[in-house]
């Protein structure tokens, strides 16, 4: 989040502009290449003058990753994350609710713009999949089980989906993420 749209307030003008820059990414990027993109095309779509865009999202990587926070936390960016009682269940969950995002067209489209803008904007993506990550290891922890490092079960859960969705033509059925979730935690018992 640019530190301008930090402190807006929720309501207002400030709020009316920011959802429809936000809707004019998403529509944009649904019709076109991410690579046309700009803060000029964006703020036509959205019905503002371009120096606000400027004025709140200094480039198109920090205005990405805006959209893509909102996107895959959520609005009121709470953090929601499966407790069935096993790790294994939080896990298998967890994963079908990324691979929802990762096989929604709008979702997709999203997210390859933020990595191809780098920088935060591509991180954006994924902070709140690591914090999701720490509080379900931190739930397993609590009932007593090991638990490897928030950065090796991204690696080792996120990878392999991550590269699936963004780089390849392959499914994503649930049984293929079943079987990344009994491998993630199979090699936790023999590594």
């Amino acid at each position: 989040m640019s530190p301008n749209t930090a402190n807006a307030r929720p309501g207002g003008r400030a709020a009316r502009v920011r959802s429809a820059v936000h809707r004019a990414v998403r529509e944009l990027l649904a019709e076109e290449p991410a690579e046309a993109l700009t803060l000029p095309v964006i703020a036509e779509r959205a019905g503002v003058h371009p120096t606000t865009l400027y004025r709140r999202w200094r480039t198109i990587g920090e205005l990405l990753a805006e959209v893509a926070t909102s996107r895959f936390s959520g609005e009121n960016g709470e953090l929601v994350v499966p407790d069935t009682g096993s790790l294994r269940g939080d896990l298998e969950r967890w994963t079908e609710g990324v691979v929802d995002d990762l096989t929604d067209p709008e979702g997709i489209a999203l997210l390859r713009a933020a990595i191809g803008a780098g920088g935060f904007a591509s991180r954006a993506c994924m902070v709140d999949r690591h914090a999701q990550l720490a509080a379900m290891l931190d739930h397993e922890r609590a009932r007593g089980g090991t638990v490897p490092e928030v950065g090796r079960a991204a690696d080792t859960l996120l990878g392999p989906l991550l590269y699936r969705a963004v780089f390849t033509d392959l499914q994503i059925g649930p049984d293929w993420v079943h079987d990344v979730v009994r491998a993630f935690l199979d090699g936790q018992r023999t590594g």
